[in-house]
């Protein structure tokens, strides 16, 4: 029998793609955006501690209280925002399940969702599981800031939603005061939903603040914002993520949930509860990941690429437009094969293609893994 595709145009993920290029060639990974340094020691400890408690059978269907009460109580000193822990609080398996539940509960047949480009590769193969059709619109290069009016000359009568990712994977840029402002005026006279991917929120610098969408009464009362403990606390293999929105959004939202997967990892629920109480540990992160970001960059000063402005996310993008005309897909497996680093060509995050010459790096790594890295870089 022949199965009739869905996802027609889709293959395997880049990001696994490229890690498995990484492995058969022995490069460092930089890649795939995950840590190769170890979780706290205590949040691991603390999963233990509750698996001994008994907490090993399911957890409730839209988390556990402990939890939900904590991320309701973050928000709020965060960013002002106020959400009830039993009727707007949703933890999911991963932010990549929250995207795709939150999408799926507003995207009908011949819908429009505004996506920006580059883009997660998520965003659009669910809006066309839904029957719903993704439109693109480019962030304006070198510096991925949005076109507010191209944005306005994209919405229609079918537009539904639109997708958000601040600070953004894959190019580190972060939304400022005037852009929600901007994005309050179209939703307000467009009647339009939001998704906000705010999966990095606590990974920003050089002094910069946080936009989030649940900070703005206006715009939280018609999103879905949505984050990732597992980025924020070095375990993404947990995959805990959360969904924030108003209570008759949510409702929805979990009737979806509960057939995806029902329910998350119950001790781990649990010890992120308690890990919570040790603020230090998320408010520290922009320092912690600048150094990161800083000593990559320092270490890379005498190479031939060209740094691209990052102010969040755990992402370098380089240009490479000085060393070789290749293109981004065909420069980033050289790369891996004969200077053994991976990376990810952020061609493949564009609806058309479209290739500056840049490539992304993931610094979230040990410094000497960053060090190995950006010596052999430096030698082409």
């Amino acid at each position: 029998m022949k199965i009739r595709s869905k996802l027609p145009h889709v293959g395997m993920t880049i990001f696994s793609r490229m890690t498995n290029l990484a492995n058969e060639n022995r490069a460092i990974n930089l890649s795939q955006g995950f840590p190769d340094f170890d979780v706290d020691p205590l949040l691991i400890d603390l999963v233990g501690k509750y698996m001994h408690q008994g907490f090993n059978q399911y957890a409730p269907m839209p988390g556990v209280q402990p939890l939900r009460e904590k991320i309701a109580e973050k928000q709020q000193k965060m960013y002002g925002a106020n959400y009830d822990a039993d009727r707007e609080v949703t933890i999911t398996s991963g932010a990549t399940e929250a995207l795709f539940a939150a999408i799926t509960t507003v995207v009908n047949k011949d819908d429009e969702v505004i996506i920006f480009d580059p883009a997660y590769d998520s965003y659009g193969p669910a809006v066309e599981l839904c029957g719903g059709k993704p439109v693109h619109v480019r962030l304006a290069h070198p510096g991925y800031s949005i076109d507010w009016d191209r944005v306005k000359q994209s919405i229609s009568s079918k537009t539904r939603l639109i997708i958000l990712n601040s600070p953004h994977n894959p190019t580190g840029a972060v939304l400022k005061p005037e852009d929600t402002a901007e994005l309050s005026k179209i939703v307000e006279a467009h009647d339009l939903y939001i998704l906000s991917d705010e999966v990095y929120e606590h990974i920003i610098f050089d002094g910069k603040k946080h936009e989030s969408i649940s900070g703005r009464p206006d715009l939280a009362a018609r999103s879905f914002v949505v984050s990732s403990l597992g980025k924020t606390y070095h375990a993404t293999g947990w995959k805990v993520g959360y969904c924030l929105a108003p209570e008759n959004l949510t409702e929805e939202l979990r009737k979806i949930h509960q057939y995806l997967t029902f329910s998350t990892n119950t001790p781990v629920q649990m010890a992120y509860a308690e890990f919570l109480d040790h603020e230090d540990r998320y408010l520290d992160l922009g320092a912690f990941y600048q150094k990161k970001r800083d000593l990559f960059a320092s270490k890379l000063k005498d190479s031939r690429f060209r740094i691209v402005p990052c102010h969040g996310s755990y992402f370098q993008m380089l240009d490479y437009s000085d060393i070789s005309d290749l293109p981004d897909m065909e420069f980033s497996k050289k790369l891996t094969i004969e200077h053994k680093v991976a990376s990810i060509p952020p061609s493949v995050f564009y609806r058309d293609g479209d290739d500056a010459r840049v490539l992304r790096f993931c610094f979230a790594k040990k410094d000497e893994t960053l060090e190995a890295a950006a010596l052999r870089l430096c030698g082409i």
